[in-house]
């Protein structure tokens, strides 16, 4: 990221999961985006909130980019009366203390990608 958005997350993470619906792989450019699922006060944009833009349901899930250079800061994943925050690994400054233990939507994959990790693998969120 270049630096106009700024954001700290505590290392408290939910969940870390590789994603591999066609969104996640379109908003990448990848085969698939590995996110850590935060609660919603463990996420603070520190940096440049006036420099994002808003791709998406605003009420609902939703993607949070820079406008200076595109980046995707986080996601904003509110459904079914919860609301969770979906920092992609990638972005994380410092290693976090969890890593994926999931592949999700495996279902509609790139094609041309194999998985090839003994991590379990869901069509869709698992329950």
């Amino acid at each position: 990221m270049c630096g106009a958005v700024t954001y700290e997350v505590t290392d408290r993470f939910l969940y870390a999961i590789n994603c591999h619906c066609s969104k996640c792989r379109r908003t990448t450019g990848a085969a698939f985006k590995p996110i850590a699922g935060a609660s919603v006060e463990d996420f603070a944009i520190t940096a440049g909130a006036d420099a994002m833009f808003r791709h998406g349901d605003p009420e609902g899930i939703h993607d949070m980019h820079c406008r200076t250079c595109g980046s995707l800061v986080y996601s904003w994943i509110a459904e079914n009366g919860s609301v969770k925050v979906h920092v992609p690994m990638g972005t994380l400054i410092d290693p976090p203390s969890t890593k994926p233990s999931m592949h999700i939507f495996v279902g509609s994959k790139a094609p041309w990608y194999e998985i090839l990790d003994d991590r379990p693998q869901f069509d869709g969120f698992p329950d």
